[in-house]
């Protein structure tokens, strides 16, 4: 396995790190044996949340046996000093650790929820506190919206950044590394398979490896999906020209027709919060989290058929989605 740096943290990690999404979807038995296996091919990154169900408890479980072979990372989506803290706590409780590695801020997304996180109360505070204290070895940032996490990598305190980089997804991306580079921010690239859009994992990944990245971390719930990710790791090959051929035609094929994330649709003058509700179809699709998904799409609150079609997300829309057709389509898998 080829391992890299995690910038100014020091730690080395593997090139093809560990996303904790879909091992929500598999027993406790089955999510060990993957766990194990991925450390016994080298995978030695594993990233989880408090947000993702069972997975910290599910990845702690293994992981604690072996603490010495793991990076592992966590995130919390808390803005106040007081709900990080306890975070932290439930998450060291959940994984049965004494310290986590990394503990990264969770898709902060607007100046309204930095400006929470960055006051005396704010979360960073008590990220800085647990650090300290030795519960928290380092501190990261995720988020999807490139621009506004650029803004971010200027705190000293950010070790890390998270954000989804993949073949169909490269707005901002080589801007962003710059930046990181020249700040010694290491760089967790999410969803490089576009999400379990882009089919040809060998080649998405390969391609994300070959930019100035840290780790890759696509999602696995299963001993095939570890083997075939920590072979891309194992032997690091540059795309030949067929590969990079056959990986664009994949990426035309999967076109712009998914969303980004980036937030330009919103407010939704219905309050429906679009990007989640297509966040949710994707893990509802793509990761076969059905009742999960149906679950918190429940939880948002204002369901899709609140919609009017007036048509000003899809004025808004980068990317030209057809915002109202999409979210009539993802309600009739949710709702």
């Amino acid at each position: 396995m080829e391992y890299r740096v995690l910038g100014k943290t020091g730690l080395k990690v593997s090139v093809v790190g560990f996303g904790g999404i879909p091992i929500q979807r598999v027993s406790a038995v089955e999510a060990h044996g993957i766990v194990n296996r991925a450390l016994d091919l080298g995978i030695n990154f594993f990233d989880t949340a408090r947000g993702y169900t069972d997975s910290e408890e599910k990845l702690g479980a293994a992981l604690k046996a072996r603490r010495n072979e793991a990076v592992i990372a966590t995130k919390s989506m808390a803005r106040t000093g007081e709900a990080m803290a306890a975070e932290i706590k439930v998450s060291l409780k959940t994984m049965g650790l004494d310290y986590i590695d990394l503990y990264q801020l969770h898709n902060v997304k607007s100046q309204g929820e930095l400006d929470k996180v960055l006051s005396p109360e704010g979360a960073l505070a008590a990220l800085i506190e647990a650090k300290k204290a030795g519960l928290v070895r380092h501190i990261g940032i995720t988020g999807h919206i490139k621009e506004f996490l650029a803004r971010i990598l200027d705190l000293k305190e950010i070790e890390t950044v998270q954000f989804p980089f993949n073949v169909v997804e490269t707005g901002g991306v080589p801007e962003l590394l710059q930046q990181a580079g020249a700040r010694g921010t290491g760089v967790i690239v999410m969803k490089p398979m576009a999400g379990g859009a882009l089919t040809r994992g060998n080649l998405a990944l390969r391609y994300i490896l070959e930019h100035d990245v840290t780790t890759a971390i696509p999602g696995m719930d299963s001993l095939r999906q570890v083997e075939e990710n920590a072979g891309v790791g194992n032997a690091l090959l540059p795309l030949t020209a067929a590969e990079r051929e056959e990986l664009a035609g994949e990426a035309e094929t999967l076109g712009g027709a998914f969303c980004r994330r980036c937030e330009y649709c919103k407010p939704c003058n219905r309050q429906i919060d679009i990007p989640a509700v297509f966040l949710l179809d994707g893990y509802y699709t793509r990761y076969n989290l059905h009742e999960w998904a149906r679950e918190r799409y429940r939880s948002l609150g204002v369901g899709v058929e609140a919609c009017i079609q007036c048509g000003e997300c899809e004025e808004r829309c980068p990317y030209n989605l057809p915002i109202r057709q999409m979210l009539a389509e993802a309600g009739t898998r949710l709702g």
